[in-house]
């Protein structure tokens, strides 16, 4: 599954500005880490939910996806 967010679906939402990064594979629970335009996205638990679907279409796993969000550093500097 790492390997397949990584190379398949983390450049798709590059696309958009975002980044995904794999933290842990836990069976089939799997954390990300979302950078960038996902960090603060309203609209991320309906990408989390389509990976999900494309893990599933593209492996045959039921994969469950932890998301983090990742505010850039900078962020919090006044």
């Amino acid at each position: 599954m790492q390997t397949y967010i990584e190379e398949k679906l983390a450049p798709r939402l590059q696309g958009d500005g975002g980044w995904v990064e794999v933290a842990q594979v836990d069976g089939d629970t799997v954390t990300c880490v979302f950078r960038g335009e996902c960090s603060k996205c309203n609209k991320l638990e309906r990408c989390v939910a389509w990976m999900e679907s494309e893990i599933l279409r593209a492996t045959g796993r039921n994969a469950r996806i932890q998301a983090i969000r990742k505010k850039p550093y900078f962020w919090d500097v006044k």
